[in-house]
């Protein structure tokens, strides 16, 4: 495990991971990975293809009756072996997952990395402690009660912007309930699940329960999509990929999850902690380069306190300095690829034309050295944008948050209901009853009040509307990740 610290001028190839073994890709295709803070090629990812997802399939049918069987102890341990592997690769996993992805080595280190740890040991013990329901019918004299079985071969298709904690989230409840796994992570940032291939033959997994294969939506993400071996697909990523995938899945009736866009607003009422909210609301725009589905890229604020706000935020927003991800000064590193630069820069551009008035950042910063050519944004703040307007109700997936005064708290609800997604939402108040009226009127699937990306593992999680179909977190991955039956027995 030493790609994070491999030197700037060499290359690594990955492999596949096939039934425990690195595989070529059987198309003999490469595709090159560039490093966001130097814009560089620093591996070559196997450009794989139906070929490579049959041999997948293969490893994972075939160990699947015997992994199925094994009790929820067994796979316990395996989960737990899993984590213990991955806490002692932990600062290399986090300078891996910070290179590859552009985001803060503290970021990665301190929150996704444990939080990917996590995954395995949660549903590791979570499993140990599922419940079935049972019913006598006395008047009937018979005995119902409910029986989870594994239902085979998941598809498990994860993101770039928090490559290896959507990936574990994935497979941890996947392989706990007792299905093998074929993962596809995506081909922007492969590396943390390379590595993690490795920990997971150290840690004792049998080969085959997780398979994982690198390449393109149209080369792997097809294949395994419409395979009629794979009847279990949880996705996240982008609607429109989503939307495809639903679409290849319905003719075979394959159970699905999806989680997809966003466009989270966050409400900010008079009375509340004006210093918290402007805080903790900067942080909500451009943690991760705003690279995060549940990053708040909508801000309404009631007018009363509507100039106070915007201006302690856009000094705020000020001080976030950009630097190489590996240093510890770090605020805000490389956005993913040049092409989401572009189009993000295309979203600001367009901000403009609809009147809105650009108060920081809007352009690419002049970096110096090894990172000149690397993907850097200006996190940027705007206003003067109507709240229907496209900026305002699209996504747009990076360091741009709009800020737009409201009067009324119906008025509020409206503007963050205004959109086709509904994700996520912060209200911050100090008034407990609105905080309970408000989070009840919004329509998405998760509500912070004051306070933003505080996660409980047990917790469903999922969107409405255009942001996903389905809920998974603690019971809801298991009973996602199972098929429930009903027995009854006459007495």
């Amino acid at each position: 495990m030493s790609i994070a610290n491999s030197s700037p001028n060499s290359v690594v190839k990955l492999a596949n991971y096939i039934g425990g073994h690195p595989h070529a890709p059987r198309t003999g295709k490469y595709l090159d990975n560039y490093e966001p803070s130097t814009g560089k090629v620093y591996s070559l990812v196997p450009d794989s293809g139906a070929e490579d997802v049959q041999l997948a399939v293969d490893a994972a049918k075939t160990i699947f009756p015997w992994w199925s069987k094994r009790t929820p102890e067994q796979r316990s341990q395996v989960l737990l072996s899993i984590a213990d592997r991955m806490e002692r690769a932990l600062d290399e996993l986090a300078r891996a997952e910070s290179r590859d992805q552009g985001k803060p080595y503290h970021l990665a280190r301190e929150i996704e990395i444990p939080r990917a740890i996590y995954n395995f040991r949660y549903f590791a013990t979570k499993i140990l402690h599922t419940e079935e329901m049972a019913r006598m019918n006395s008047a009937q004299e018979a005995l119902n009660y409910t029986h989870r079985s594994p239902i085979g071969v998941a598809g498990l298709i994860s993101p770039w912007n928090l490559p290896l904690y959507l990936l574990t989230w994935k497979i941890a409840p996947a392989i706990a309930a007792g299905n093998t796994v074929i993962c596809k992570p995506s081909e922007l940032t492969p590396i943390t699940a390379y590595l993690l291939a490795e920990l997971l033959n150290e840690a004792g997994l049998p080969h085959g329960v997780v398979n994982i294969l690198f390449g393109t939506g149209a080369g792997v993400g097809a294949a395994l999509t419409a395979h009629p071996d794979v009847p279990i697909l949880s996705f996240t990523g982008g609607t429109a990929t989503g939307r495809k995938i639903l679409e290849a899945s319905i003719p075979r009736f394959k159970k699905t999850s999806l989680e997809l866009g966003g466009k989270n607003a966050a409400l900010v009422f008079a009375d509340c902690d004006l210093s918290e909210a402007v805080i903790t609301s900067v942080r909500s725009a451009f943690q991760n380069q705003g690279e995060i589905c549940l990053c708040n890229s909508r801000i309404f604020v009631e007018e009363s306190i509507y100039e106070k706000f915007v201006d302690k935020f856009a000094r705020a927003t000020s001080l976030i300095r950009l630097g190489d991800p590996l240093e510890k000064e770090t605020q805000m590193g490389p956005l993913v690829s040049k092409e989401h630069r572009e189009k993000v820069l295309g979203y600001i551009k367009l901000a403009g034309e609809e009147g809105g008035t650009i108060l920081n950042g809007g352009s690419v910063p002049k970096m110096e050295g090894s990172l000149a050519d690397g993907y850097y944004l200006s996190p940027t703040v705007i206003t003067g944008l109507a709240p229907d307007s496209r900026v305002m109700t699209e996504e747009i997936f990076g360091p741009v948050v709009a800020i737009a005064p409201f009067k009324t708290e119906e008025e509020a609800i409206g503007y963050a209901n205004n959109t086709e997604y509904g994700l996520s939402a912060s209200v911050w108040t100090g008034n407990l009853p609105r905080a309970h009226r408000v989070a009840q009127a919004l329509d998405v699937g998760t509500i912070w009040v004051n306070t933003w990306m505080l996660r409980d593992l047990a917790m469903p999680f999922g969107g409405m509307k255009h942001s996903g179909l389905g809920r998974e977190g603690g019971d809801h991955s298991l009973e996602f990740f199972t098929e429930t039956k009903t027995i009854c027995v006459k007495l």
